[in-house]
């Protein structure tokens, strides 16, 4: 390793991820100031609720990085879930740097970027745990752990001030369906090596013990097939190979065959197929093929296992899938957790099912899906393998960095560092300590833009959807007389009073009463015109309705 400066500095800098669940977006930089140079680690996304409407994509906004984008020396990325790489289509033509991931990551983002119109074309660099590479002044290698998705690492960062591992998503696992298990002699020989910060995974912070088996997910999907007469579906996240694979066995063990349903499904799996993650599997049903297929014959694992509308099994509980039905005695396991914030979605879903008389199997019912993430023992077993001088809880809201913080306290880690995103944590030289607090914020992929929420029009979107939008329109002389009758268009208002009056007709009455009411000189003002009749049809409606529509006079002098 080059030899360090006197003036150097190490530096951890979340911009997405710390505070919240999903988004993850880390920075680490090593130098003084100005000469600092910094790589990404993950680029995720979270996803819009209700009060963002329009919105596709929620993204960190990385104002600080692309501001010194000379000083940026690459994106090297954990593992293929959403909230860890989902952003790099639309962040990346910001950002224009190499991406280092492993070969599955690799074909799922080359899967993306085929499938998207007009994607970037982004320059990636396969790597595998346990080979060492240089990006910048760092030193990266990495190290397999299990989670939920093929071949998710954590990082080994080494530098001249000091070694950091960040985590990312992990948990071990004595018996994974799919992958290696969490690589302890690795991380042993990394602590014996030296850690001096560790960037830990808080998700399951607040969870006693250790987490189930995959293995105990498999056999529980596996009776609930067995035992059941009509139609199976099984709603999961679509990354998670490991589960598509043992509903695959659980299904062929029962004599059924197995379909597809969602893109995003389709994708990984053909994904995986290519990279033989899939092998012994016979091949996936088409779509076409459902109602060919006896009830008692099919398992159908689909997307739509947090309530999305528009995603297979959404569409299906509305009677609206364009090839595939549901009938009474038919049974839909949830095999997955409830993202924070999904859960009225999911519960309209699940509502919509058992109305068409579908039996739905739950997480917590029966044991039909275990996390991807560590409890506190797991926790545990990790500062025991690294052995970090410092401890930094990331991925999690903020009840589970705090409960990671003090259990890192309480398990004998002497400097334990509490962030937020936007925080500069300078790890080295000296204590850990934020040093500096820059602009992180949010910021949104709406289709094929992407900008700040005021940029994107979504807070005037909101205010439409909570009150709707008027507009009269205006045509007058040089002299201030109107040359034709007002024309009133209303949207999203209520289309009578009392089931008598019409909006439309009450917003004219008030936008002609106070025209008329303006004298020859004020009519030659075309903003007070426009000014005067917006307050009167605004008092209007307020009168009338107690609400207030955004309100647009449009004045036109010819």
């Amino acid at each position: 390793m080059a030899a360090k400066k006197k003036t150097d500095d190490l530096i951890f800098l979340p911009l997405g991820g710390v505070g919240e669940i999903g988004m993850n977006f880390a920075l680490y930089g090593y130098g003084k100031g100005k000469d600092r140079r910094f790589i990404i680690v993950d680029v995720g996304v979270t996803f819009p609720g209700d009060d963002f409407p329009g919105a596709d994509l929620v993204l960190p906004d990385i104002s600080y990085i692309t501001q010194r984008l000379d000083k940026l020396d690459g994106i090297i990325i954990t593992h293929a879930h959403e909230d860890h790489y989902g952003a790099l289509l639309a962040l990346w033509p910001m950002l224009k740097t190499k991406v280092w991931c492993t070969p599955f990551t690799a074909g799922m983002l080359e899967a993306k970027i085929e499938g998207e119109r007009n994607a970037p074309k982004i320059k990636i660099e396969v790597f595998k745990a346990g080979e060492p590479f240089k990006v910048g002044p760092f030193e990266i290698e990495g190290i397999h752990v299990t989670h939920s998705i093929p071949e998710p690492v954590s990082l080994m960062i080494r530098s001249p001030l000091g070694n950091i591992i960040h985590t990312g998503d992990w948990k071990l696992d004595h018996a994974p369906t799919l992958g290696q298990k969490t690589d302890e002699a690795h991380f042993r020989r990394m602590g014996e090596e030296g850690v001096l910060a560790l960037i830990c995974d808080s998700t399951n912070a607040m969870v006693e013990g250790t987490s189930p088996s995959e293995e105990s997910v498999s056999e529980s999907l596996a009776n609930v097939i067995t035992n059941s007469t009509g139609r199976v579906l099984v709603t999961t996240f679509s990354s998670n190979v490991g589960r598509i694979r043992s509903i695959a066995m659980a299904a062929e063990k029962a004599g059924r065959k197995v379909m597809i349903l969602g893109r995003s499904l389709l994708r990984v799996c053909d994904v995986s197929r290519d990279l033989g993650y899939l092998d012994g599997i016979a091949p996936f049903l088409t779509e076409d093929e459902y109602g060919s297929i006896a009830r008692n014959k099919l398992v159908v694992i689909c997307t739509g296992s947090q309530g999305e509308q528009r995603a297979a099994l959404g569409k299906m509980s509305r009677g609206e899938h364009r090839n595939a039905t549901l009938a009474a005695g038919d049974k839909v396991i949830f095999s997955s957790r409830s993202i924070p914030g999904n859960e009225r979605g999911i519960n309209d879903i699940q509502n919509a099912l058992v109305e068409q008389g579908v039996e739905i199997v739950l997480d917590g019912e029966t044991l039909v899906h275990v996390s991807g993430h560590p409890r506190r023992s797991e926790l545990v077993q990790m500062y025991e393998w690294t052995k970090p001088t410092i401890g930094v809880p990331v991925h999690g809201e903020a009840r589970h960095l705090a409960a990671h913080a003090k259990l890192m306290g309480e398990q004998g880690i002497s400097d334990v560092a509490p962030v937020r995103n936007g925080d500069m944590l300078r790890l080295a030289p000296g204590p850990a300590e934020v040093i500096d607090n820059v602009t992180a914020g949010r910021i949104y992929k709406d289709g094929n833009l992407v900008g700040t929420e005021d940029q994107m029009g979504i807070a005037r979107r909101r205010v439409l959807s909570w009150v709707g939008n008027v507009v009269i329109a205006m045509v007058i002389d040089s002299r201030g007389d109107l040359l034709a009758d007002p024309e009133v268009v209303c949207e999203g208002l209520p289309r009578t009073v009392d089931g008598n009056d019409s909006f439309e007709d009450i917003i004219y009455d008030a936008a002609l009463e106070a025209f008329e009411a303006m004298t020859a000189k004020q009519r030659r003002d075309q903003n007070r015109i426009t000014q005067t009749v917006e307050r009167a049809v605004r008092a209007e409606i307020r009168d009338f309705w107690g609400k207030k529509p955004l309100i647009t006079a449009l004045v036109t002098r010819v």
